[in-house]
């Protein structure tokens, strides 16, 4: 009777186990992809390029922000790439360009799972799946066409394949080829976003060192293959973009033109240590790296621009890292603008990650087995050995590594950033909770992490008490009950014991994630984040900085009015601003329009002398500026370098359109100062 009953049993709970994971999945596409037919267009800026990719298979492979190939997005395309496809599919939606993102949010908690439940065993893994799920940043970004939902996914999936690379008993051959496909991945995260898919690697190098009972020569050799594949996953697209042999877009961002200095510069050091480092406005060729050159303190917006509702507060350091992420510092992840985006658990998990530490230290080398891979929970060693070890040291280095540079970089930084720590994160505090529910001394221990966690949430919930202000009540007392259960518990009880501590943990994010997903639209798409906020915003989603995926009537006429008027110029009309304000223009006519200068619109391209020769050969007639080139033209950085020099040409070489003829109103011809990004309102005829 035994000998059936227990395969039942066993059988029972994967069964349960399966539907648990469905059960989160499913709430994770609820919770991401909740009415996406009414969203809008996410952010607008690559929203645009997404059309104008899908023209050509030159803009395709170059992520071109226009039809024509002029200028590049400041990213590599990848991430844009599944966003073209869709289009490709159900036609060019702005739901088509976010269900790409969602499917991504929802592999990475699938995926998750997998990698946790191969270190620390199913119930770990259920957990790290849920809070991953329920972190709000993370539905934020998941309901937004911004790179990073893909970005996380590559990193998971890569840790998930760094995790079968370290499973004890696996042949050599198996774990090096394991481990160079987690090399490969990252390299697709990098084609994604660059240096920050990097970002993670210490962790992952110093797992795979410590992590595997491999001898030491074959680490090293290991490590050096996937070092190889690293670099060729990596740097693929930035050599095909430099080798180009024929004719390129700008790479929107670098100070050359080329996608090795966006790499260094603009994506890379310039993110770390601010404009000086390198990049568009730390370099020679203009740009778009907002803060380069203003002393601390000092507006980011043109004389005169300012957004709607005026300028908001500059923290102390000034320049846009400031405003959109607070400045920074060791509290920056703590602060008002992030702290309820990602920080919920993060003191949970920095707590685990020491007490993991602590308990390695005071335990003598030589007593894991080796044996098992289910009950890695045990701190940095115990029943899975090196395998657990890698784990901790993987998920640990993650979370602390990313968690230094994203509080102490000094270039631009936006709050969803910040979605890189939630993978890290869920699965540590999936791992601690099942430790605690497991050992027969946990529950003091577990008493205290509810007790802190419930105190940080209602430091956050006070800091905006309109916005669920009930949880202020809310979360203490259920940690209250928590705290009374853990303490007078009489048996073991370890579910139990995970409900008590994650009940009170996750009712107030959870109630944030709910909140986002099943509220109003998010009026800023390009710096999505959920729960009270400030900053920017609009009437529209799919607006954000410098303008939203729709046309006024005014800029419909004056768009018609040059599509018409074109005759057979190439380029039906050429809009002199930043990319923000210029992407309406792109999503809302089939002709070929180009937006100029890129991100900033301070970018070389098109430089004077090309629009001077593409009127002289009858390619373009039509351009679209702003009032002059004094202050306050175009934008940050429209009125210096390139783009002062297009504007002077403009002035020069081209005649205002009266906005009778177009049919537009007096307010014609001046600059739009609704954006704090600066605008386009005055319609020239260049040439003959």
């Amino acid at each position: 009777m035994t000998a059936i009953s227990l395969p039942v049993a066993g059988a029972s709970r994967r069964r349960w186990h399966r539907l648990a994971l469905t059960a989160i999945c499913l709430l994770a596409a609820l919770l991401y992809g909740w009415s996406c037919w009414t969203w809008g267009w996410g952010n607008t800026y690559y929203s645009a390029a997404v059309k104008s990719m899908s023209a050509s298979g030159t803009a395709f492979l170059f992520g071109s922000f226009d039809p024509a190939g002029v200028v590049t997005v400041d990213k590599p395309p990848m991430a844009l790439w599944p966003q073209v496809v869709s289009t490709w599919v159900f036609g060019y939606h702005g739901w088509a360009l976010l269900l790409p993102q969602v499917l991504e949010g929802v592999a990475a908690v699938f995926v998750l799972h997998g990698a946790v439940r191969r270190w620390a065993g199913p119930g770990a893994a259920l957990i790290a799946a849920l809070v991953l799920a329920l972190t709000p940043v993370t539905v934020a970004i998941n309901r937004d066409n911004n790179p990073d939902p893909l970005l996380v996914l590559f990193l998971v999936a890569a840790a998930y394949a760094l995790t079968r690379a370290l499973s004890p008993g696996l042949a050599p051959r198996r774990a090096t080829g394991w481990l160079l496909l987690a090399a490969f991945l990252i390299g697709c995260g990098f084609t994604t976003k660059m240096l920050a898919a990097w970002v993670c690697l210490p962790a992952f190098l110093v797992a795979y060192l410590l992590g595997t009972a491999a001898p030491w020569r074959r680490r090293i050799g290991d490590l050096a293959a996937a070092g190889g594949v690293l670099l060729v996953s990596s740097l693929w697209w930035v050599a095909l973009v430099d080798l180009w042999p024929g004719d390129k877009p700008y790479i929107g961002g670098s100070t050359d033109g080329s996608a090795l200095d966006l790499v260094v510069g603009y994506n890379g050091l310039g993110r770390v240590f601010g404009a000086g480092a390198g990049g568009p406005g730390g370099g020679s060729g203009g740009g778009g790296l907002p803060g380069g050159g203003r002393p601390p303190g000092a507006s980011p917006f043109p004389r005169g621009i300012v957004p709607d509702g005026g300028a908001p507060p500059m923290p102390r350091g000034g320049g846009f890292g400031g405003m959109f992420g607070g400045s920074p510092g060791v509290g920056r992840l703590f602060n008002d603008v992030v702290g309820g985006q990602v920080s919920w658990l993060l003191p949970l998990a920095l707590l685990i990650v020491a007490a993991a530490a602590f308990l390695a230290l005071r335990r003598r080398p030589g007593r894991g087995t080796g044996r098992g891979t289910g009950r890695a929970a045990e701190p940095w060693g115990g029943s899975a050995g090196p395998a657990g070890r890698g784990g901790w040291l993987l998920w640990s280095g993650w979370l602390l590594v990313n968690a230094v540079v994203f509080s102490f970089a000094s270039g631009i930084f936006h709050s969803y950033y910040t979605t890189m720590l939630a993978p890290a994160m869920a699965a540590l505090v999936g791992a601690g909770t099942v430790w605690l529910a497991r050992h027969r001394l946990g529950a003091p221990a577990a008493a205290a992490a509810v007790a802190v966690t419930a105190a940080w949430a209602w430091v956050l919930v006070s800091r905006d008490p309109s916005w669920h202000g009930w949880l202020r009540y809310a979360v203490p007392a259920a940690a209250v009950a928590a705290i009374a259960f853990l303490l007078t518990r009489r048996r073991h009880a370890g579910p139990a014991v995970a409900a008590a501590v994650l009940i009170p943990s996750l009712l107030a994010p959870a109630t944030w994630s709910l909140a986002y997903a099943f509220g109003p639209p998010d009026t800023n798409a390009t710096n999505p984040a959920a729960g009270p906020r400030g900053g920017f915003g609009g009437p529209a989603r799919g607006g954000g900085p410098g303008g939203g995926a729709e046309l006024s009537a005014e800029q419909r006429r004056i768009l018609g009015y040059a599509v018409a008027h074109s005759g057979g110029a190439r380029i039906k009309l050429a809009v002199d601003a930043p990319a923000t304000s210029a992407a309406a223009y792109l999503m809302n006519s089939d002709a070929t329009v180009i937006g100029m200068g890129g991100f900033m619109g301070s970018d070389p391209a098109p430089t004077a002398g090309q629009l001077d020769r593409w009127v002289k050969a009858g390619e373009l007639r039509y351009v679209l500026s702003g009032s002059g080139s004094g202050p306050g033209r175009g934008g940050p950085g429209g009125g210096q370098g390139a783009g002062a020099e297009r504007a002077a040409w403009i002035s020069g070489a081209c005649a205002v359109v009266p906005a009778t003829e177009y049919g537009g109103t007096t307010r014609s011809g001046t600059p739009d100062r609704r954006s704090p990004f600066g605008g386009a309102q005055v319609l020239y005829r260049c040439g003959p």
